[in-house]
């Protein structure tokens, strides 16, 4: 069929939808044989489904494949265009179905847009069977679907296609004579350039075939070619999957720090492209840096904070596109530099006995004596000033009685942080000096 005729008819991947639970491809660990959601299937017993995955990776394919084959009456609805009201309405129409001997099916797309208040009204209906609910959502359900519903739903994750899984359905539109692109040939190169522009996106990658179909020069014999320069045209610049607020934002994100973490700039590097060339905000990136820096970095180097404020600044003044610039100069800078998690790992200690041991008594010697009820008070009174002694340095404490001689920090073993070691060590062995000449002055 001449695919500049088919304006009549569905899209091509709603057309080539699979049929049979043998025809969905790429999500084996799934549907293959023996596996439970299979069984399940087979049995005409479907639980309520939580169906969790990126674009394109057969959730709403499979939500109809699962009424069909279960034979369960199909209600579609989605969370963007419907509410409470649509809900009643479908759960009216499965009771009477119910009424009459059948199972009704309600897949509700993009479940993670309504609200805490509609997930509930779900609720009774899902409890007592009225009708059984397959959501399918783009976002991680621990943060997005209401606790009581979620414990009610099978959560059933479905992967990114593989580059194999997603050529096998576009070869299989090729040649499919009824519901695919008879006539339509894809040459070898287009075909590498459609899968990486596709991002395992089985629906983007029919949705462009099928653009690139009608765009293609049509030959003599009446066969259409595919070709690079074609699908190029079509594609312009590829697009990566990369959302804002939802899992993959955060994977990515997680995979520039750890990288930054694990000293390898290349892969550090990769990530940054990735959230840049996806339309991530730089600013956001930039913060990351920032904290990054004092986190894993801290005062192994202590430029690195002043490297990521000034990318960050960077950023801000210069905008985009080049604000990448700056972001890859403090990238490579972050990956490269000594690290250490020491102040910290060093706050965490100490707020862990803040949270332990609540308000404790400031020390009498430490506390602020602005007037004279305070002094009378003794505020203030023996507290010794280090610049008073040889060297800046006097022995007395400054922690709570009840956790004196707790160490918090404890300085890593590269960089600038040897010398605050040295340093520290230094000025532990003046105080213990100053303990032996006067041991009064340890307890002030």
């Amino acid at each position: 069929m001449n695919p500049r005729e088919t304006k009549h008819r569905a899209p091509l991947a709603e057309r080539m939808r699979p049929r049979t639970l043998d025809e969905v491809v790429g999500q084996d660990h799934l549907l293959g044989p023996g596996r439970p959601l299979r069984t399940a299937v087979e049995s005409g017993a479907l639980p309520s489904l939580l169906l969790w995955g990126p674009p394109g990776s057969g959730k709403t394919t499979l939500a109809h494949l699962l009424a069909r084959l279960a034979g369960y009456r199909l209600e579609t609805l989605s969370a963007v265009e419907s509410g409470v009201k649509q809900v009643r309405e479908v759960v009216a129409r499965a009771q009477q179905a119910r009424g009459a001997g059948g199972a009704t099916l309600l897949f509700l797309d993009e479940i993670h847009r309504f609200n805490k208040a509609q997930q509930d009204a779900l609720l009774p209906h899902v409890e007592a069977g009225t009708i059984t609910l397959v959501g399918a959502t783009t976002e991680n359900p621990s943060f997005q679907v209401v606790s009581p519903l979620l414990s009610r739903m099978l959560v059933v994750r479905l992967e990114p296609l593989e580059d194999e899984a997603v050529r096998a359905i576009v070869r299989r539109a090729l040649e499919d004579p009824q519901r695919g692109l008879p006539g339509v040939t894809l040459e070898d190169e287009a075909e590498r350039l459609l899968l990486r522009a596709a991002q395992g996106d089985a629906r983007r990658a029919l949705n462009l075939l099928e653009a690139a179909a009608v765009a293609a020069p049509r030959a003599a014999d009446g066969g259409t070619t595919v070709t690079r320069e074609v699908l190029a045209q079509i594609l312009q610049s590829p697009t990566l999957y990369h959302d804002t607020r939802g899992d993959w934002h955060y994977d990515v994100v997680s995979a520039l720090i750890k990288s930054l973490r694990g000293s390898d700039p290349d892969a550090a590097l990769y990530w940054l492209a990735r959230m840049v060339e996806a339309g991530e905000d730089p600013l956001f990136i930039a913060r990351r840096l920032v904290i990054f820096a004092s986190e894993d970095v801290g005062n192994a180097d202590p430029e690195a904070l002043r490297i990521a404020l000034a990318a960050k600044d960077a950023v801000h003044f210069v905008g985009m596109p080049e604000g990448w610039i700056p972001l890859a100069q403090a990238t490579v800078y972050l990956a490269t530099a000594p690290k250490s998690n020491a102040s910290y790992a060093a706050y965490l200690r100490a707020r862990k006995d803040v949270r332990e041991h609540g308000n404790l008594p400031v020390p009498l010697h430490l506390r602020n004596a602005p007037t004279r009820l305070a002094r009378e008070m003794g505020h203030g009174r023996d507290y010794l000033y280090p610049h008073d002694h040889p060297d800046a340095v006097v022995a007395q404490t400054y922690l709570p009685d009840a956790l004196a001689g707790r160490r918090y920090f404890r300085p890593g073993r590269f960089g600038f942080e040897r010398e605050i070691a040295k340093r520290l060590a230094w000025w532990e062995r003046k105080r213990a000096e100053q303990r032996e000449r006067d041991p009064e002055e340890e307890h002030r």
